[in-house]
């Protein structure tokens, strides 16, 4: 029994022996002392000036915590701080510490630091000359000091609810902000490969979550080196996200899941994109069905350019085929893509209208039919021109009679009223859509009720409509009427479509007409037919008026 409290109370006196050094090492051991050689050595390990503040040691969990850091930024981009973060934990092994006095790093953890990223004219980052600094010196620069940077490595490094600025050197726009940065990178080394996942806020709304491999750490660019990650975007805000001019009119909420890869000096992108809310125009609003894109995009690092390979793009049984090129002229990309859409279902596409800015009379709806087009898409990316061929085959625009807006016309084709709706049979045009307005040429309306239209015009980025259009109408009498109306001229009845998109005006060409009858008759004399009179009774019904007498 003694010998049990013996035994007990030499235990105690040992634990609590033990209790007091643990305590008391931390103020044995001054770990401020080895500041000037850390900061001196993360120094020489990055190429930049690292400065720490107050120095802390925790035997209990072998960490040194360290107040107050600041890594400067590349002197040529801003003099700024690089990363500012209030404090880092380093976990070093004991026993080294207590008693040779050595620093083995376990671990980093930055804790909510803010790092700032920026982008100059040619491409490079402020972060590409992280550890070239030691990597260049010369070889007398001496054997420790010359391979300090590519000889470290640690086990875990970490950062925790970051703040992340990305933007462009001399930019009057704002950086992009990213918030709870989260990095956890594994087996840390300049020279080897290393897996790692990144986390984000994107700006705007919505997230980002890469995973995957990296290294090793380019010594002449870190922005080079290569890596092979998988890729998860959830709710981008597109028109909030930085990425594309707002005044682009380009806005939706954006998913992504694809995989990234990089050589270091060519970047290849694979995946799909969805969008929902989509918008692609100034004067659009968002549409209700979601868009589809599956693609593949081939980048050029060093020339910030690239090569949409693939661009397939699904809106329902809608298909259409995106290709093309695009570069980076300072804060703007300028792109040069063809869009081939053949045999589009319309009922699919007519939701999608709005997005694009394209008004239909109020109250109508196309229904039924397809459309395609092979557009050219060139220009900036907030000032696109868009160029080519639309046809639209066997469909039918609901709701509007087009007959009926034709006023006096209508009578010639012997459509009475009450009917609703506009069958075409098809419908063909050259577009081009600028930021200045849209105009449209080469325009062939068959309406099999009415006859052929055709003509030309434009519309202002408002909506107003400026078109010169030519009826040719069908039909036994309804050919009779309009060749009598004219004189007996082949030519057409003029008139024009003036107003806005949602209310088109349908006005007579009252001098295009004048001219048709004029010739008609003059013709019409010249063979010693009597048609001058039947003429200007005709002319005259059709503006509402009486043949005089």
């Amino acid at each position: 029994m003694n010998i049990n409290k013996r035994t007990l109370k030499i235990v105690g006196i040992v634990v609590a022996v033990l209790l007091v050094i643990v305590i008391a090492i931390p103020f044995l051991i001054d770990v401020n002392s080895f500041r000037p050689k850390i900061e001196a050595e993360v120094s020489q390990a990055l190429g930049r000036k690292v400065t720490l503040g107050n120095l802390s040691l925790s035997i209990l969990t072998g960490n040194v915590g360290v107040d107050n850091i600041s890594i400067a930024d590349d002197p040529a981009f801003s003099k700024s701080p690089f990363v500012t973060a209030k404090s880092l934990k380093v976990g070093v092994e004991i026993l080294p510490l207590i008693f040779s006095k050595e620093i083995n790093v376990t671990g980093i953890a930055l804790d909510s630091p803010q790092i700032n990223l920026w982008k100059a004219a040619s491409g490079t980052w402020n972060f590409s000359s992280i550890g070239g600094a030691a990597s260049n010196k010369p070889p007398d620069a001496g054997k420790a000091e010359g391979s300090s940077t590519q000889d470290f490595s640690v086990a875990k490094l970490e950062i925790k609810n970051g703040k992340l600025a990305v933007g462009n050197v001399g930019s009057r726009n704002k950086p992009q902000l990213y918030d709870k940065v989260n990095l956890n990178v594994s087996n840390f080394s300049f020279k080897s490969q290393f897996p790692f996942k990144l986390t984000a806020g994107l700006p705007g709304g919505g997230d980002a979550n890469i995973a995957g491999k990296a290294g090793p750490i380019n010594s002449q660019d870190a922005a080079k080196t290569p890596f092979d990650a998988k890729v998860k975007v959830d709710d981008m805000d597109v028109a909030a996200s930085g990425f594309i001019d707002p005044a682009s009119g380009i806005a939706g909420l954006v998913n992504l899941d694809g995989t990234l890869n990089s050589n270091g000096s060519q970047a290849k992108a694979v995946g799909t994109l969805t969008c929902n809310k989509l918008k692609v125009s100034p004067k659009g609003s968002p549409a209700p069905k979601t868009v589809t894109v599956k693609h593949t995009v081939v980048a050029d690092l060093a020339k910030q350019s690239g090569t949409i390979t693939q661009g397939d793009v699904a809106i329902g049984k809608a298909t259409a085929h995106l290709t093309g090129t695009f570069q980076t002229q300072g804060e703007t990309q300028v792109v040069n893509l063809k869009l081939n859409a053949p045999n589009m279902p319309v009922d699919e596409l007519e939701a999608m209208l709005p997005a694009f800015g394209v008004v239909l009379p109020s109250g109508s709806q196309l229904q039924g039919g397809t459309l395609s087009t092979d557009l050219n898409i060139n220009g900036p990316i907030d000032k696109l021109v868009i160029t080519g061929p639309v046809r639209l085959s066997n469909s039918k625009l609901a709701g509007f009679d087009l007959g009926s807006k034709l006023g006096a016309l209508s009578t010639f084709t012997g459509k009475t009223a009450g009917s609703h709706d506009t069958t075409i049979q098809n419908a063909s045009l050259n577009a081009r859509v600028a930021p200045e307005g849209t105009k449209a040429d080469a325009i062939n309306l068959s309406i099999p009720a009415i006859g052929v239209i055709t003509g030309a015009g434009t519309v202002s980025p408002a909506g107003g409509l400026d078109f010169r259009m030519l009826a040719n109408l069908q039909g036994g009498m309804a050919g009779g009427m309009q060749k009598a109306a004219l004189g007996g001229s082949n030519k057409g009845i003029p008139f024009s479509i003036q107003g806005t998109t949602s209310n088109p005006s349908f006005v007579p060409d009252v001098a295009g007409m004048a001219g048709s009858v004029a010739s008609g008759m003059l013709q019409n004399a010249v063979s010693g037919k009597a048609g001058a009179a039947k003429g200007a009774g005709a002319l005259g019904g059709l503006l509402g008026k009486k043949n005089p007498k």
